[in-house]
């Protein structure tokens, strides 16, 4: 009876028509619990009145209503600069940087690679505080003994709401360089060395082999980091948090994802944060279809 019942399993997970669903069950149960049940959770509960102890009730569009507000046109206002900065440095920058580094007339090449990488490894809590400690507002304060060098006074920077984005920007530069020039490096070794070979030999210069060859095929790369660096630009919270524990000077410093963490945490409004949840979904997700579609990527490929 046991053999009986061990071959009747062996012959169902061994099967070529059932295996493959095998294979692929643990990822669709996570991507049921973690992905689809919280996101029908989210968009069901923005339209409902969540009580902190307990129960809920329908109240419509209240919540997308009571979502257009100061507060939240100050946060997407951040989180649209923040990710336009972000997207004009860690998207083309990396491109020539690892350029630099793909040469072969690079000396001490590796030893450049592992010090762009090193910020990477870094956890962005950790970078975070130490930025703080370096923009202090003592003149014994690192930047500030820098800036007394050409007579500059001592500025308390985290309280000034003129220089909030600058700090973000600064140490998402920090932090995301080094893994975007990883993925250009994959990108650039991938490339035939006799394309550039034969455009040297037709007379195209660095700044056009560059042009030409380098950039059309490092597309799909560039789509990618585009594409992330998109989301991670409006999904940007933590680099907020550790310089001001989400209550920046004259909201200087608030994103979409802060003002969510207010409302669902702070205040304790579900509802509302789910609505700031779902908005911020909604606007991530065009933005990227509307790149995309601008790069052609949804173009079918000339045979």
């Amino acid at each position: 009876m046991e053999k009986t019942r061990g071959g009747i399993l062996n012959r169902f997970l061994y099967s070529k028509r059932i295996a493959p669903y095998v294979f692929v069950l643990p990822f669709i149960i996570v991507f049921l619990m973690f992905f689809l049940y919280p996101l029908i959770s989210t968009v069901i509960m923005s339209f409902q009145n969540v009580q902190p102890a307990g129960g809920s009730q329908f109240i419509g569009l209240k919540n997308y209503k009571d979502l257009l507000n100061v507060h939240f046109y100050t946060a997407l206002w951040n989180s649209a600069r923040y990710t336009f900065w972000t997207l004009l440095i860690l998207v083309p920058i990396p491109i020539v940087l690892a350029v630099f580094l793909n040469s072969k007339k690079l000396v001490g090449k590796k030893f450049f690679r592992a010090a762009l990488f090193m910020p990477t490894l870094t956890s962005v809590v950790v970078a975070g505080i130490v930025f703080r400690l370096i923009f202090g507002e003592t003149a014994a304060a690192p930047f500030n003994t820098l800036m007394a060098m050409f007579g500059v006074g001592a500025k308390a920077w985290l309280r000034d709401s003129r220089y909030s984005m600058t700090l973000m920007v600064a140490l998402a530069t920090w932090t995301w360089m080094g893994i975007n020039i990883i993925y250009y490096l994959s990108g650039l070794q991938n490339i035939p060395q006799e394309l550039y070979e034969s455009a040297q030999i037709d007379g195209a210069g660095p700044i056009s082999r560059f042009l030409y060859i380098t950039i059309p095929m490092l597309r799909p790369v560039i789509i990618y980091v585009l594409t992330i660096s998109v989301y991670g630009g409006f999904a940007m919270f933590t680099q907020s948090y550790v310089f001001w524990s989400n209550h920046s000077p004259s909201d200087a410093g608030l994103t979409i994802v802060g003002y969510l963490y207010q409302q669902g945490f702070e205040t304790s409004n579900m509802g509302l944060a789910s609505a700031i949840g779902i908005v911020l979904l909604a606007i991530v997700l065009i933005i990227n279809l509307i790149q995309l579609k601008f790069f052609g990527l949804f173009k079918k490929e000339d045979e």
